[in-house]
């Protein structure tokens, strides 16, 4: 084995590594890939950096403002009017009416950003027909890895597939390239989704109502804080503390009170003589008199009470409606926040993050799957898939939703829709598609000319560009691409084609195509789909036109398995944003998502032969 291949497996391993292991952020350990290439000298410094000028990493983050731009208009709310009008209350038919909504949206737009919209429009939904979210928003997240498949703009591995497509000398795919095969996954998977997934999700309530049926039943208290059917069980936790004569704090500010800091407590909001002032509270001195909202165990309380001479109002019992509009009061709001896969804030605590200087809301209870933690929260090490229930300012909650390492789940603030430009957003993304459909200007230019219209036609501010592109996104091509690179380069491609080919040269071309099918699925369950096509395409090229076999349908079979990833929360980002809302379990993902995977596992090389054939083309004369 040459130096070079062995130094370029030794990256390949290191880097699966980090991938599996989650030590890093999967585009910083791909940003080490890159550099630790360069250093090697397996690539040039001008290969190392080529990822970011690359037209595929350009391509989706264009794709990135524009579908930005189509969310911030509103044009996609119009979906909730047709889904109540057709979805009626049979789950499968639901199910299919949601998968005729979202997969062709998601065809278009960056399917991510199409599920994040959708996500508080289908609980909306559910909450309206009286069902649980879990029965829908799995259906929801696998409807739109299906429909992303069907153009090269639906997501970003089918972007990058096309460029390594034109590196390999095979050009790169028209927008409509997977038009025919993802019609047909399409209609395969939603045939699923809509005859087979009611059964495998059964009639179980979500987690938030299976939880408030245990708590009713050992408890006398009937109703608690439930934000769409999911319960955090607040009515214990949220109480009102009056500061009297007596007490030590009267002419203490509450910072110089240390109440936050001595106690697990959290003080939500002050009122005096009537009046409501949230926060940031630190600095208010505090009078006799004065209602502090807070936020605490019975246990807490009564320590504050014997120490600080605080009088607790026992009488006060808050109904689910009540304790909503106390903690929402003025600009004050209550928002789920989600913990993305990718965010740099898990394993951190909140008091480690400083999470209420940060952000400037309150985290009043952390639903985990089935569990809801009240106590102790600044203690608590985030996980992906955590919902915060928290309460801040209107303009702080508008706030979450700029970062990137959380998703805010909630209706949209038609308020803040620009809803009389939704048509002139719709208008520029269907110029894009039917520019690059046509061939008129490469894909590239065309998405970059759509995103520099949204802003001068008002869809979205200047400065709203950034907080549209997902970064990590962006970083994580930028740092994989040197990879495939390197593998070209040194012979690492050749020799891994010719390792298969050993193992498995007498399979016929269907067993071949489902073997590069399965072991990219696998991949892309463990690491991501971008990954999985940077390591897989290249070989699979290889193999075919070692078999002589058509490279096209190889390249396809790769495409289409990385992308659909069904079986763990962890392999796509949509799964990832339902997987905590939906109070799904790990091995929900297991069951109702690796039946599909076995199903589109085997049809797929059957509709790839057909459609392409597996004969290598004749070369042109």
């Amino acid at each position: 084995m040459h130096m070079s291949v062995f130094l370029t497996l030794g990256v390949i391993a290191i880097a699966l590594i980090f991938f599996v292991g989650e030590w890093w952020p999967v585009d910083f350990t791909a940003l080490m890939v890159a550099i630790a290439l360069m250093v090697l000298g397996l690539v040039t410094p001008e290969e190392g950096i080529s990822g970011f000028g690359n037209t595929a990493t350009v391509t989706v983050m264009a794709m990135f403002v524009l579908s930005a731009g189509v969310a911030r208009t509103g044009a996609l709310q119009t979906a909730r009017d047709f889904l109540i009008r057709w979805g009626g209350r049979s789950p499968r038919r639901q199910i299919a009416v949601m998968s005729l909504v979202v997969g062709p949206i998601s065809a278009i737009i960056n399917n991510t950003a199409v599920v994040a919209v959708f996500l508080p429009i289908v609980e909306d939904w559910c909450k309206k027909q009286g069902m649980s979210v879990s029965r829908l928003l799995m259906p929801l997240s696998f409807a739109a890895i299906l429909g992303g498949t069907m153009t090269v703009v639906g997501t970003s591995t089918n972007v990058l597939a096309s460029n390594l497509s034109r590196q390999l000398g095979y050009g790169e795919f028209h927008l409509l390239q997977f038009a025919g095969m993802g019609a047909l996954t399409f209609v395969i998977g939603a045939a699923y989704l809509t005859f087979v997934v009611p059964r495998l999700l059964g009639r179980r309530p979500s987690s938030g109502v299976r939880a408030a049926a245990e708590q009713a039943s050992i408890s006398n208290v009937s109703e608690n804080v439930v934000w769409g059917d999911r319960d955090y069980g607040l009515n214990d936790y949220v109480s009102e503390l009056v500061v009297a004569q007596r007490s030590n704090l009267v002419g203490q500010t509450l910072r110089a009170s240390e109440l936050q800091r001595k106690f697990d407590v959290d003080v939500l909001e002050l009122i005096r003589d009537g009046v409501h002032f949230p926060q940031p509270l630190a600095d208010k001195v505090l009078k006799a008199g004065d209602i502090l909202l807070v936020r605490g165990t019975s246990a807490d309380l009564l320590q504050i009470r014997d120490e600080r001479g605080l009088d607790i109002l026992p009488e006060v019992k808050f109904g689910k409606e009540a304790i909503a509009a106390q903690l929402e009061t003025g600009e004050e709001r209550i928002a789920e926040v989600l913990i993305l896969s990718n965010s740099r804030l898990i394993s951190s605590t909140l008091k480690d993050l400083r999470f209420r200087q940060r952000y400037n809301v309150t985290v009043l209870a952390i639903r985990r799957g089935q569990d809801v933690l009240r106590e102790r929260l600044g203690r608590v090490p985030l996980r992906f898939g955590d919902l915060l229930l928290v309460q801040g300012p209107r303009e702080s909650i508008l706030g979450l939703k700029t970062t990137r390492e959380l998703l805010v789940i909630d209706q949209a603030d038609r308020e803040s829709l620009r809803t009389n430009k939704a048509a002139i957003a719709v208008a520029i993304v269907a110029g894009v598609v039917g520019l690059a459909a046509l061939n008129w200007l490469p894909i590239v230019v065309g998405s970059l000319l759509g995103a520099v219209f949204m802003v001068l036609t008002g869809c979205l501010r200047p400065g709203e560009i950034y907080g549209a592109v997902r970064w990590d996104v962006i970083f994580l091509l930028a740092g994989l691409i040197p990879l495939g690179i390197a593998m070209e380069k040194s012979g690492t491609t050749r020799w891994l084609a010719d390792c298969l080919l050993a193992l498995g040269g007498n399979l016929s071309g269907y067993w071949v195509l489902f073997f590069f099918y399965v072991a990219t699925a696998l991949l892309t369950a463990v690491l991501s789909n971008n990954a999985s096509v940077v390591l897989m395409l290249p070989v699979a090229v290889n193999v075919a036109n070692s078999l002589q076999l058509n490279a096209i349908a190889f390249m396809f079979a790769v495409v289409f398995a990385a992308s659909h990833s069904y079986m763990t929360p962890l392999g796509y980002q949509t799964n990832t944003m339902v997987y905590g809302p939906g109070g799904y379990r790990f091995t929900d993902f297991i069951r109702v998502g690796a039946p599909l995977s076995l199903l589109l596992a085997a049809t797929t090389p059957l509709l790839t032969i057909w459609i392409y054939g597996l004969e290598m083309p004749a070369p042109l004369p």
